[in-house]
């Protein structure tokens, strides 16, 4: 094998970053890898030479010697000579010694399943509604729910095989949890079919579990529901959902809330608004009203010559903030409202009314006129 320039080997120049070296190996290792060439000697060849320079130029101690003293840096007794690096070489190719594909994408996509590893069974995020009051939302509550969940089956206490007998190793990946598939020039892992990935084989289940090892059952979770929240909102209980499997952890527990309709009242954002129902009288000569509010009573004044429509603001009577000290305002429309089932006497004074009002002056009938 020639000393080519490991630089060039990479196609990246002498100052490239850590991030330029190993993107160049990957790429290139992509494309020489034996697996994808096979019979191909000139590719095997290639790829040596690249996972060579990798190993040099990856490591700043090795980068910084062959910067100084080129390729006569590894000649004595750095490990084992010039096709020293990770063992050599000479070990024939179903990957190169020491190396193997699914290495490349462990780095590009984050981990590779790994050889024997157990697949992580965590258990199922929940999701489960709960229907609260606006009251109820405005001033937070502590709320218990009942959620399904699992438990150690009690028969066969977890194992899931019948009592008397017990789990064997799986006869399909020999424990391992996993299976190797070939597919074109890729050889991947996948979860063993048989076992689902526990390893074990249980071919006398117990009758109770049917070999999951847990029941069904169901649990009591008191929510915090914090004042302010809105209809549609979820809370998230970490580690509340269903329990995971082989010891894996739990998922979790998602909380959506319905926050009912109310009578009066109806949100927008932090406010409240609601209509304010007020007589004829009131609204002509003004006087105090009673509102309604989430926290009692409150007194307004309707100045006089109030019209039909008018919002008043009550402050500070809306909907505290979920993420601040704000707090809403309520908004009161007014409702001029017409009397029914009038007595006999009603009748008379309004007929009065309407008699002496005939010729009302422009200023006092802005609507009429405009109309």
């Amino acid at each position: 094998m020639s000393n080519q320039d490991f630089y060039e080997t990479l196609g990246v120049a002498r100052s490239a970053s850590e991030d330029d070296i190993k993107k160049a190996y990957r790429k290139l290792a992509m494309k020489y890898h034996p697996d994808r060439n096979p019979d191909n000697k000139e590719a095997e060849e290639k790829f040596k030479q690249i996972q060579k320079a990798y190993d040099t130029l990856s490591d700043k101690e090795k980068r910084t010697m062959y910067d100084q003293y080129g390729h006569a840096a590894f000649e004595q007794g750095m490990g084992g000579g010039a096709g020293g690096f990770g063992g050599g070489f000479g070990g024939g190719f179903g990957g190169a010694q020491g190396f193997d594909f699914s290495d490349i994408f462990s780095q590009m996509f984050g981990g590779a399943t790994g050889g024997g590893r157990q697949p992580n069974y965590q258990g199922a995020d929940l999701q489960v509604g709960v229907e609260i009051t606006l009251e109820e939302a405005a001033k937070g509550l502590k709320k218990r729910i009942n959620i399904p969940t699992y438990e150690e089956c009690g028969v066969c206490h977890g194992s899931g095989a019948k009592p008397g007998t017990s789990a064997s190793t799986c006869s399909t990946c020999h424990g391992s949890g996993t299976v190797h598939i070939r597919q074109a020039i890729f050889q991947m892992q996948q979860t063993c079919p048989t076992c689902h990935g526990t390893g074990k084989e249980i071919k006398d289940p117990c009758v109770k579990c049917r070999g999951e090892g847990r029941t069904k059952t169901s649990k009591t979770v008191e929510v915090n529901i914090p004042a302010g929240i809105d209809d549609g909102q979820r809370i998230r209980l970490s580690g509340e959902g269903e329990p995971g499997q082989h010891g894996a952890p739990a998922g979790d527990l998602y909380v959506n809330v319905h926050v009912k309709e109310h009578k009066i009242f109806e949100r927008n954002g932090l406010d409240l608004h609601c209509e304010l129902p007020i007589s004829f009288a009131v609204a002509a000569l003004g006087g105090d009203v009673e509102v309604p509010t989430l926290d009692g009573k409150v007194k307004l004044n309707i100045p006089k010559e109030t019209q039909n429509g008018r919002r008043m603001r009550v402050k500070g009577k809306g909907i505290k903030s979920l993420r601040s000290s704000a707090t809403g305002d309520l908004y009161c429309h007014v409702v001029v409202e017409t009397p029914v089932n009038l007595t006999d006497r009603q009748k008379e004074l309004l007929e009065e009314f309407e008699s002496i009002s005939t010729g009302l002056d422009r200023s006092q009938t802005r609507a009429k006129n405009r109309f």
